[in-house]
């Protein structure tokens, strides 16, 4: 995400999957007059789904912020329209993104803990504790836990995020890079990107010692640098780069990208972000990229 410039055309899509009408690109081109800006058309991505504004003389930033004003129903992301649309390159977290749970503090709950694990893992992805140091904390009191418990925590907790198949299958089958970089723990990531369709996964590994946890994790432990990292070393221009996470941990790489997405996210990673889902789902990210519904791959 690079600091607020001068104002530049924008492209600017309104995503509200089933509930999008054009009074809402009526109330849309108000607000963003009403803040000094101009808006030069508008066409329908997906009648009553997805529509994008073109807009002249206000910021991406300020444009997000009018709009997500105006209109509480409707996910807003507004781009340079001479950028680089589809992107190349999704780097995504899972916990809370990709999947429906915090996966450490599912396994929590098997040994009764999951209201003390779940404390420190908010407070972690809210950027208030060290997220190493509060990820040791939290594998500590998994010690003892048998091996196959991740197995059947993974099958009864895990379910994927409506729309995580098809954006990653959409973004690859259009030849970009797909990667899931966790803080979370390979058990969970290696079936998880398998079954969405990640080309590659990163995480954090348990320690094991007599088919039961030993309460430690592996050195380096995966964080906000290791993810930051895995965005700027992949050989793709930044501006052809996608990153989509929930937390604090997420931010060093969703600032780093040419689209940082925040999805149903805590505030600093919403704040950082260069737009944030708050309403849809993750194919709100396929919109945003100017992909119609018919483009999609969901099998």
């Amino acid at each position: 995400m690079e600091p607020e410039s001068r104002p530049e055309s924008l492209i600017v899509t309104l995503i509200a999957a089933g509930r999008l009408s054009a009074g809402d690109a009526a109330l849309a081109s108000d607000a963003l007059a009403g803040a000094g800006a101009a808006v030069k058309g508008w066409d329908w991505l997906d009648q009553g789904d997805a529509l994008d504004l073109t807009v002249g003389g206000i910021g991406a930033r300020a444009a997000r912020g009018v709009l997500e004003a105006a209109l509480g129903h409707v996910d807003v992301v507004a781009q340079p329209a001479a950028g680089v649309r589809r992107k190349r390159l999704l780097v995504a977290d899972m916990d809370s993104t990709m999947i429906q749970c915090e996966c450490i503090d599912e396994l929590a709950d098997y040994v009764g803990l999951k209201p003390q694990v779940a404390a420190i893992t908010e407070a972690a992805m809210r950027g208030e504790l060290d997220f190493a140091e509060a990820l040791r904390a939290r594998v500590a009191l998994l010690a003892g836990m048998p091996v196959a418990t991740l197995d059947e925590c993974r099958r009864e907790r895990v379910r994927l995020m409506p729309g995580a198949v098809a954006l990653v299958r959409t973004m690859a089958a259009n030849g970009a890079r797909t990667l899931l970089v966790s803080g979370g723990f390979t058990a969970f990531t290696g079936p998880v990107a398998a079954e969405i369709g990640f080309a590659s996964a990163q995480a954090n590994v348990l320690l094991v010692a007599d088919g039961r946890l030993t309460g430690m994790v592996a050195e380096p432990i995966v964080d906000a640098a290791t993810k930051r990292a895995a965005l700027l070393g992949a050989g793709v221009p930044i501006e052809a780069t996608l990153a989509v996470g929930d937390g604090a941990n997420d931010i060093p790489m969703i600032e780093a990208a040419g689209l940082g997405m925040a999805y149903h996210a805590k505030p600093k990673a919403a704040a950082a972000a260069d737009a944030q889902v708050r309403v849809g789902d993750l194919t709100a990210l396929l919109w945003a990229q100017g992909y119609r519904r018919a483009e999609w791959v969901v099998s």
